[in-house]
């Protein structure tokens, strides 16, 4: 029998046991890194596979280190225990793995990062389509701009910046839409507010730069790898004009959540 389950405060136990208090610095300021993993269930081979787990682990360090975070596990330790909460589970099923550090000293009106307690949960829960529509989704242009890098770095996931992807998907969604396109400061185009996003021009892919402010995706990365080598189709990097989202052939979000939606 499945059984949901996380490693937290360096044990393993029940989720509903993985709690913090209300006055963790995590609520109230953000101040967390997190990583969003999909485990692909194959019934086929009655395995569960885990997509790029070293990769996404490594920029959770990354985004921890942003942060001031001295965690406790190397990143081979961090994959070992994700791979034991996965099997401990027993789930046979597509999975959603959420490592998360944060700031968990019990402290408000402290907006100094350092000298606060670093703490770690690994979680797995099933999880479907990110985005629920069986053929193509709908997007907006969201008024909502991309959080630039001079602000609040976007090459790694901090709990924080989301509330600028929240903003927009939320009001995506109330106008009827499925996702929201951001924008940077510039007025180019960014990405999803969860996705990275990629145009079909012809016989090429175009995708915004990292400059755009980002997140230099671990799926973006694989379908840049996928195309060339297997498709032997090239992907240019470039700031991408608003209008060219009504003008190109085809368009496509990619993220490890949502896979690859068009």
């Amino acid at each position: 029998m499945a059984l949901a389950l996380a490693f937290h405060k360096g044990e393993f136990v029940p989720l509903e046991e993985a709690t913090v208090g209300v006055m963790t610095h995590a609520l109230h300021y953000g101040t967390s890194v997190f990583e969003g993993i999909r485990g692909n269930w194959n019934p086929d081979h009655n395995k569960m596979y885990i997509f790029r787990l070293q990769e996404h682990l490594e920029r959770l360090v990354r985004g921890s280190r942003i942060l001031c975070m001295d965690l406790p596990y190397s990143v081979n330790q961090m994959a070992d225990i994700t791979v034991e909460v996965v099997e401990r589970s027993g789930y046979t099923e597509d999975l959603y793995i959420r490592p998360i550090a944060y700031k968990a000293t019990e402290m408000v009106a402290n907006l100094n990062l350092r000298n606060l307690k670093d703490d770690l949960c690994i979680l797995a829960i099933p999880f479907g389509r990110y985005i629920d529509n069986e053929g193509a989704i709908s997007c907006c242009t969201s008024a909502w701009r991309r959080i630039d890098d001079s602000m609040i770095p976007p090459r790694v996931k901090l709990g924080g910046l989301y509330l600028n992807s929240i903003l927009a998907k939320t009001d995506a969604m109330a106008a009827g839409f499925d996702e929201a396109i951001m924008l940077n400061l510039d007025g180019h185009v960014c990405e999803g507010t969860g996705e990275n996003i990629f145009l079909v021009i012809g016989d090429t892919l175009v995708t915004p730069t990292l400059e755009s402010n980002v997140l230099p995706g671990i799926t973006r990365d694989t379908v840049i790898e996928l195309a060339r080598n297997e498709l032997g189709i090239d992907t240019v990097e470039r700031s991408v004009d608003r209008s060219e989202l009504y003008l190109v052939d085809e368009i496509f979000l990619t993220g490890t959540a949502a896979h690859i939606q068009s």
